[in-house]
């Protein structure tokens, strides 16, 4: 393992050279798209920020990028700036936006945050442990964070987990003298960084997603693919999701493998939660064991942890993180430190979340469910369910989704715009399960589904909120409306305990 490492300045000196008094245009503001302006505008560059909006946030934005010479322009993302010389992008714009069609008509490259942060690291820079896929990410990145302190690495989880990986880079306070990076790429940012190359890198998993961002799940996986371009150790993959053909149009994890242009020596990790074949992590009798990291990958087993040191010890999470154990020990971590760094780890809120238990009714919010991927997962990890779904759909469908979750139903209810859409899909495949719909789109809407929910429950039974669908139609995130299911049930315990 490695013990300590610095920016090396020559690359900063070199990216100077390429940049100075280029007429570079950022587009748009917010984590990624500050510091990228601030540091082009430091590497000599002629800066240009835009960005679509212009309300009181990015006004404030705009007076700080111009209070350091850089050029800002607000309401307007559509139109390419004159004589723009390279483009560097925040995750939020399609490749098919305006800018950029404008962009590739004046054969103006375009770079990402990433791929920005990535040419600022010196070769004597922490590497970088990558890990995407459709739902799992965020966990599974702070599971590796925590594992590599176990292991007594200077570390942190950082990308699209919320962390400019270009403040990092620059060793910006508190990311001075990490010995590795536990990094989280959206499809996004992966799509936009071609020059990425991983220490190691996982793809946890692929279902439709963002279907409307990348135009097709072609491009969306191969996205997701470039995550395994030039990795050194290993390229860890969901050995899983062999069930997942042509009959469904989603490929699996390791067809990305092969697909990659790896360094020589690198090898294919696989994760299951059965019995782990040579070179991969699994699970035996409730213990996670590696036979991908030892002296004997045909005959020997290493344990790791058990499955009752992950919190919770829902399949989905196992499968993060054995995910997590493999770019670990990819890394050089001992066993232990990835049981004590499970044992550790305590997951975000919203992410199967235990709220209460009232009348022998758990309460479990997972309102970070927000495609059928993810709720698929969470409602395999409950026997007999109350189901809360609904929302802004993102052109999902839910034929799949329900048909798998029909046997644990033992009722519906449902909100939110695209709610019809699951409503049809339960009277094909769960005619029988009870379903509420609720029409109020109002901020007591949740209150009331979760009495509903409630209402249907029998003593054992949990009431989840994995709603299969963005929120934004009723609520301004996801974690807006777990917040908004959590003081409904606790509401809801204390009344019924005002009244024993």
């Amino acid at each position: 393992m490695s013990s300590g490492h610095r920016t090396d300045r020559t690359n900063l000196t070199k990216l100077s050279e390429e940049l100075s008094g280029k007429h570079v245009t950022v587009a748009g503001l917010g984590v990624s798209g500050m510091p990228a302006a601030k540091v082009l505008h430091r590497l000599g560059a002629r800066v240009t920020a835009v960005n679509g909006g212009d309300g009181e946030g990015p006004r404030r934005q705009a007076a700080e990028l111009e209070a350091l010479g850089v050029g800002v322009r607000l309401g307007d993302d559509r139109t390419l700036p004159e004589g723009t010389e390279l483009v560097v992008t925040t995750p939020g714009f399609k490749p098919s936006s305006p800018l950029f069609r404008a962009a590739d008509e004046a054969g103006v490259p375009v770079w990402g945050d990433v791929e920005l942060a990535w040419r600022l690291r010196g070769p004597d820079a922490a590497p970088w442990l990558a890990v995407t896929g459709t739902n799992g990410k965020t966990t599974t990145v702070q599971m590796l964070a925590c594992i590599l302190r176990a292991a007594g690495l200077r570390t942190a989880a950082v990308g699209n987990i919320g962390v400019s990986l270009i403040d990092v880079v620059l060793e910006q306070e508190p990311y001075a003298g990490l010995d590795v990076l536990a990094v989280e790429l959206s499809s996004y940012q992966l799509h936009w960084a071609p020059s990425l190359r991983p220490h190691s890198g996982a793809v946890l998993n692929l279902a439709p997603d963002h279907l409307d961002w990348h135009g097709s799940m072609e491009a969306y996986a191969a996205a997701k693919g470039r995550i395994y371009e030039g990795n050194q150790v290993a390229c860890v993959y969901n050995a899983d999701d062999a069930q997942d053909t042509a009959d469904t149009g989603v490929p699996r994890t390791e067809d990305l493998v092969r697909a990659a242009d790896v360094v020589e020596g690198a090898r294919a990790i696989g994760f299951t939660l059965g019995t782990p074949a040579p070179s991969q992590l699994g699970v035996v009798e409730s213990v996670l064991v590696d036979r991908a990291f030892v002296a004997d990958r045909q005959q020997q087993a290493q344990e790791l942890a058990e499955t009752g040191d992950i919190t919770p010890a829902a399949p989905h999470n196992i499968a993060n993180a054995l995910a997590a154990a493999a770019l670990a020990r990819a890394f050089g971590v001992p066993p232990a430190a990835v049981r004590d760094g499970l044992r550790a780890f305590t997951p975000d809120a919203h992410r199967i979340t235990h709220v209460a238990e009232a009348g022998g009714i758990s309460y479990v919010d997972d309102s970070k469910a927000t495609n059928t991927h993810a709720a698929e997962a969470s409602l395999a990890a409950y026997e007999s369910i109350v189901w809360i779904a609904g929302g802004l759909a993102k052109g999902a469908t839910f034929d799949e989704l329900v048909a798998a979750s029909a046997p644990r139903l033992r009722g519906v209810v449902l909100m939110g715009a695209d709610r019809q859409l699951i409503a049809e899909a339960l009277a094909r495949h769960a005619p029988d399960v009870p379903v509420a719909d609720l029409e109020r789109t109002d901020t007591g809407a949740m209150a009331e589904a979760v009495r509903r929910a409630t209402s249907l429950a029998r003593p054992g039974d949990t009431v989840l909120l994995a709603p299969a669908c963005a929120s934004m139609d009723m609520f301004v995130n996801y974690n807006a409306r777990g917040d908004a299911f959590a003081e409904a049930v606790r509401a809801l315990a204390a009344e019924g305990s005002s009244q024993q």
